[in-house]
């Protein structure tokens, strides 16, 4: 019941509060954006959702377009802007995926949608962390964020998966909270993007 039903209803209603609540703060990100940038103010990437159903994730941009000489793109890290660095380090370039809650694509708490790439790399059982919607934030986010491993990050995702509740969610909930605050457990390495799981 909790899943099915409460859990979608509550979803939709946090969601639509925290994007009323958050407008102002949703402007001066887009107005920030589209200056750091001066390109697309939103990211919008194909992820695997619920029983692997590709959905679009929306996010503001953190890097800008910039190429080198023969037009290829320069590595990530040298095209994330300064704001686009905060927005990350702040959490803010998550905003946009509350309108993802709104249509019903992702959920507030669940596994973090990855990118559509790494699906023939799942073993069996990683492959449960799409048994359920993902989420803007998770019990991995809280427990080592891109600080652990992709395996002990995926084991954390089946947990979840396991022992979904209403509790648990309000607990991932402010611990996510407590976490963008503080600043902690944001990347592995500050100077460096994640490695891509392979």
């Amino acid at each position: 019941m909790y899943r099915n039903i409460i859990k979608p209803f509550f979803d939709f209603m946090a969601a639509l509060v925290g994007l009323i609540l958050l407008s102002p703060v949703f402007l001066v990100c887009m107005i920030l954006v589209k200056v750091s940038t001066k390109g697309p103010i939103f990211f919008v990437h194909p992820r695997p959702g619920y029983k692997e159903k590709i959905i679009n994730v929306i996010k503001f941009c953190t890097m800008n377009n910039n190429r080198d000489e023969n037009g290829n793109l320069l590595p990530n890290m040298q095209r994330i802007t300064k704001t686009g660095a905060f927005m990350r380090k702040t959490s803010l370039d998550e905003i946009p995926q509350l309108i993802n809650v709104l249509k019903g694509d992702i959920s507030l708490v669940g596994p973090r949608p990855l990118e559509v790439r790494y699906l023939p790399h799942y073993t069996e059982e990683q492959r449960q962390r799409h048994h359920v919607k993902p989420g803007i934030t998770g019990y991995a986010q809280v427990n080592g964020r891109n600080a652990v491993s992709w395996e002990k990050k995926f084991e954390m995702d089946v947990w979840y998966v396991n022992h979904q509740s209403f509790w648990l969610d309000v607990k991932i909930l402010f611990q996510t909270a407590w976490k963008v605050v503080r600043g902690s457990d944001v990347n592995a390495d500050q100077n460096n993007t994640v490695k891509p799981f392979a």
